[in-house]
């Protein structure tokens, strides 16, 4: 490996690095920015954290969709969504058995569901990601915002806005300010290194940006994910661990597509046709695993979650091997 390769993988970590503490800067401010102005828990909950947690798939993205790098802009959605269940849901399972059971759980499982049926729908029967596209993910994101924003009013427990507080930067109105700037500068900042350099090592390695977009990037930006689940499994509250990975997954998918489709230019974002034979099969089944979890009230017990692990790794040294790595 060349010391230019070398350096390109360090110029992307440190991107990544950045870009999660910036992702999680602004949050906090954001939140506490919020709750100043007496913003009530629910809005802030369906609107700052969820959109907030999914800032690093977010910035990366778009970043990639304008930087004409669709490989890793469509890859780092596709593969967040397959590691999020496979290794961010199976490694807290083996820590602790992990509920399907909990309180609102469901419409959130519905929905991803409903969510990945359009966004693959898109992939195959126009092969890109396009302004129109964005349009109907869009629209797809506000109804379910105002569907859960409905049913939280009328009583029913809400998996994503249980937790606010976690959120809430403490402290003076300085600290805030401090947290949304250096949140605002640093999100696009690490999401350029990691884009350009994630691009560069496609090229070193001469493989399809997909497969970068796939392992490297799509692990990184679903680390916060998997700190919040293995502190939830640690912690024994089951229904942070579940309602976090399918609240994650549905925003990448409706949120961060359609910033994609938008951004992507007249022409949109192609798939590649190793993501559609391969990597987005893999994401559908993901989807239908974590659904068929929730829908049947089951357990993911040691064992399962042993499994889900082993089948992330399979999947790595698939693509690891289809690459010619």
């Amino acid at each position: 490996m060349s010391q230019t390769l070398l350096q390109q993988l360090l110029f992307a970590v440190i991107g990544l690095g950045v870009l999660l503490a910036a992702g999680d800067l602004l949050v906090r401010g954001s939140v506490a920015l919020a709750r100043a102005l007496k913003v009530p828990k629910l809005i802030v909950g369906l609107t700052i954290v969820a959109f907030g947690t999914s800032a690093p798939e977010l910035v990366v993205s778009v970043k990639a969709a304008l930087a004409d790098d669709p490989g890793i802009a469509l890859g780092n959605i596709i593969g967040s969504n397959i590691a999020n269940v496979l290794l961010v849901l199976g490694l807290p399972a083996i820590i602790f058995p992990v509920s399907g059971k909990e309180p609102g759980v469901r419409r959130y499982a519905t929905a991803m569901l409903a969510a990945t049926a359009l966004f693959s729908y898109f992939a195959y029967a126009t092969g890109d990601l396009n302004a129109g596209n964005g349009i109907a993910l869009l629209i797809g994101l506000f109804l379910f915002l105002a569907y859960a924003a409905f049913r939280a009013l009328t009583g029913d427990p809400d998996p994503v806005t249980t937790d606010i507080d976690e959120f809430e930067a403490k402290g003076p109105a300085w600290k805030t300010i401090a947290f949304l700037l250096i949140g605002l500068i640093g999100l696009p900042l690490g999401g350029g290194l990691l884009v350009d350099n994630g691009a560069a090592i496609a090229r070193q390695l001469h493989v399809r940006e997909e497969v970068i977009g796939l392992t490297l990037i799509a692990f990184g930006t679903s680390l916060p994910e998997l700190a919040t689940t293995v502190s939830g499994a640690l912690r024994r509250e089951q229904g942070i661990v579940i309602g976090n990975i399918l609240g994650s997954n549905l925003f990448n998918l409706l949120a961060v597509g359609a910033a994609i489709g938008l951004f992507g230019g007249a022409s949109g974002v192609a798939f590649d046709k190793f993501a559609l034979m391969q990597d987005v099969p893999v994401m559908i089944a993901a989807a239908l695993l974590i659904a068929g979890v929730v829908y049947l009230r089951a357990n993911i017990g040691r064992t399962l979650g042993l499994i889900f692990v082993v089948g992330y790794l399979a999947y790595m040294v698939v693509l690891a091997r289809t690459a010619g790595i």
